[in-house]
């Protein structure tokens, strides 16, 4: 193996081959060794792994006092892990990075139903990871670039949407305006993550893509031609078969208040919603049973039957919404309390889960830390929170707060990447490449994104860590497998996984970033939380 740093320690003066690795933030190349980082950039000395120190040319002196030396380097490079130092990096290896081993589901979470939950939870799995029900045999993992231009659509989906809702306020007379934004949809964007939830009464199985930027849930239903549908995995719910279905009426409440919905002439009540990607869905507003896991089952819930639909679903049987507007699953379920986990890589599971409107099942864990939810009129069923800086490898980057409160910051299950104003981006990118600056760059990447290394040959790599600060003290300290986002499993590129978002448009933080974090939505109390190892904690 290859080392940055040696010593020939009692035959002469020591050498190194990189300067900078005698900074103390600076980076070794780890090729194959386990174990923590430490702040110098080495390994932390652990038992079966001999360390050689950082050293640069020096007199000969005698064996004592060099074997004396040896001493005191290692207790100060213990100290200075021990110290902290060890959270400002984070050791990934390559191979689960690249998902090149991801063919084995290695979910350690119980079932007791058939839509993949246990009590409390309802099991997510990443749409194209061995643990999804849609999973092709043999069919290659979805890689970064086809990701990141449906990332794209979603943002500009995003400005678009913020731009409808603005015009409606800005005319209020104007209905059309703000009819056509509730009949707009955000684009799909990569549609990572699914659940396996169970329609009507006796359910009928169906795998959606869960998306907390989207407020109407919907499904395809017969009859439905298919020249009018596309082909999904499972078969398509048949209303006929299910004992409690039955179409809303246009006298209906949700009819007359969901924008997305309209009466034409007839007695029952449709609805009609047009993603920014060209995906559209269309049908009845209706009202069935909806079974999340064994224990938690909604008698009236109201979603779309759809008989006319199109676009880049893939073979997923709709959505399911988890917006803040009273037609989304968590306003139907509890008054909007809901917390979920995103798994970090395609072969591992995490979960989503309900809570109680009065609150009682709301006991978060110790490790649980608050932030305050906020609202916006121009984007009323997002959810905002106030960023107030970040920081890498455990420097604070110094952006003033209110770079990002105008227009505001929100939480995305649907966009990959997190977004930045200009300069908090520019000054999150260059901390980031200086202290990568050991690794290979790539250009391979950059029509997407602008800071990608090349990582062929690496069995690990330690990265710097990011953390996002909010107020009231909360902070996520993004997981290692949300730092760098591959483009292709065969090239080994990887690129930072935060861009830009371009002038006036809102900060988001992607689902990239909320990756092993328990990330709890008390809607009710006004309140966004953070807890860290969260897809192996109990959510309520």
């Amino acid at each position: 193996m290859h080392h940055p740093v040696s010593l020939d320690a009692f035959r002469g003066p020591a050498s190194v081959e990189d300067e900078g690795l005698l900074e103390a933030d600076a980076l070794v190349l780890v090729r194959g060794v386990d174990g923590s980082i430490c702040a110098c950039g080495l390994p932390k000395p652990s038992p079966g792994h001999s360390i050689w120190p950082c050293a640069v040319p020096v007199l000969t002196i005698s064996r004592a006092v060099e074997l004396l030396f040896f001493f005191f380097f290692f207790l100060s490079l213990n100290v200075s892990c021990t110290n902290g130092g060890k959270h400002h990096r984070r050791l990934i290896s390559v191979s689960s990075l690249l998902m090149i081993n991801d063919t084995e589901c290695s979910s350690s979470s119980s079932s007791d139903s058939e839509y993949g939950g246990n009590q409390s939870r309802i099991q997510v799995v990443h749409r194209h990871g061995p643990c999804s029900p849609l999973r092709q045999p043999k069919a290659p993992l979805d890689h970064g670039r086809r990701a990141l231009e449906h990332d794209r659509r979603r943002v500009a989906s995003l400005h678009g949407r913020r731009q409808a809702e603005s015009s409606s306020r800005s005319y209020p007379g104007n209905s059309l305006a703000a009819t056509m934004q509730g009949r707009y949809g955000l684009a799909l964007g990569s549609a990572d993550f699914v659940v396996t939830v169970g329609f009507g009464s006796p359910p009928q199985a169906m795998s959606v893509i869960f998306d907390s930027g989207s407020d109407l849930s919907w499904i395809q239903c017969l009859p439905c031609p298919s020249s009018l549908c596309y082909t999904q995995k499972e078969p398509l719910f048949d209303p006929s078969k299910s004992s409690h279905y039955s179409p809303l009426s246009c006298a209906s409440t949700y009819c007359s208040s969901d924008s997305s919905a309209f009466c034409v002439g007839f007695d029952d009540c449709e609805y009609t919603v047009a993603y920014g990607d060209g995906s559209q869905t269309q049908g009845l507003l209706s009202q069935d049973t909806l079974t999340l896991t064994s224990s938690r089952v909604l008698d009236d819930f109201v979603f779309g039957c759809g008989e006319a639909n199109s676009g880049l679903f893939g073979e997923v049987a709709g959505i399911i919404g988890l917006g803040r507007n009273q037609i989304s699953l968590p306003s139907q379920a509890n008054g909007g309390a809901f917390s979920y986990c995103l798994p970090p890589y395609a072969s591992s599971t995490g979960y989503l889960a309900l809570g109680t409107s009065n609150g009682s099942r709301l006991n978060s864990p110790k490790n649980l830390h608050f932030t305050s939810l906020l609202s916006r009129l121009d984007a009323p069923s997002f959810y905002f929170v106030e960023l107030v800086g970040i920081s890498v490898g455990g420097k604070d980057l110094g952006i003033s707060p209110t770079s990002f409160s105008d227009p505001g910051t929100f939480i995305d299950s649907g966009t990959v990447l997190t977004y930045l104003p200009a300069a908090a981006y520019a000054a999150l990118r260059s901390e980031f490449q200086w202290r990568m600056r050991q690794y290979p760059t790539s250009t391979a990447g950059m029509d997407l994104l602008d800071t990608c290394y090349d990582l062929k040959g690496y069995d690990r790599v330690a990265v710097p860590a990011v953390v996002l600060h909010f107020s009231g003290g909360a902070r996520l300290d993004v997981d290692g497998s949300g730092i760098l986002i591959p483009m292709d499993s065969s090239s080994a590129i990887a690129c930072l996984a935060f861009a830009e978002t371009g002038p006036n448009g809102f900060s988001i933080i992607g689902n990239m970033q909320q990756k092993t974090y328990n990330i709890l939505y008390d809607v009710p109390n006004e309140k966004i939380g953070f807890g860290a190892g969260g897809c192996t904690a109990d959510p309520f």
